[in-house]
């Protein structure tokens, strides 16, 4: 099993998808299963319960998925929050760090109005206080760190594959 964890944005649920595709294993998201699960938006959810009821959920559901998933994981940007779901997805699968900075971050996602954490009077600042809280823990969940920067999808799809393929994890080719 492969998961991916990283700041929101980064490109987890594009990146992951492809991957799973490109490795014929299956993908899932754990954002999107929550959002099934509770029948509403998270951003939703987070306006009406908070942050704690919906991290009690997403931990379920990361220990669920680390136990009896065989394929690609795209986990939450908060999901590494809790020791719990550090220790099952290092423990129970092989992680991948999609790193970007603040600032890529911003660019891509100065739009966007789906994503809780960041609707705020200052997105980037936001952004920079969540990347220097986190980064620390995606750095301990990891096995693997790959820097995002600005390629195109396909091509850091490749980046993880070549990892991935050094690694001994999957075949070459």
């Amino acid at each position: 099993m492969f998961s991916l964890v990283g700041l929101p944005g980064c490109g987890k649920s594009t990146v992951g998808r492809l991957l799973a595709r490109r490795l014929d294993l299956e993908f899932a998201d754990s954002d999107a299963l929550i959002e099934q699960q509770i029948g509403c938006s998270i951003r939703a959810f987070f306006e009406r319960e908070g942050e704690e009821p919906f991290r009690d959920i997403e931990q379920t559901l990361i220990d669920e998925l680390t136990q009896r998933h065989e394929g690609v994981l795209s986990t939450g940007g908060g999901a590494v929050l809790r020791a719990a779901n550090r220790q099952n997805l290092h423990q129970r699968s092989h992680v991948l760090y999609l790193r970007s900075t603040p600032e890529d971050l911003y660019r891509r996602l100065r739009h966007d109005t789906q994503r809780p954490l960041l609707q705020v009077a200052d997105p980037l600042t936001r952004l920079r206080e969540l990347f220097d809280t986190r980064d620390p823990l995606y750095r301990e969940t990891a096995h693997f760190v790959v820097e995002t920067g600005r390629p195109a999808v396909g091509a850091l799809v490749n980046m993880v594959v070549t990892q991935l393929e050094l690694a001994g994890l999957v075949p070459p080719g």
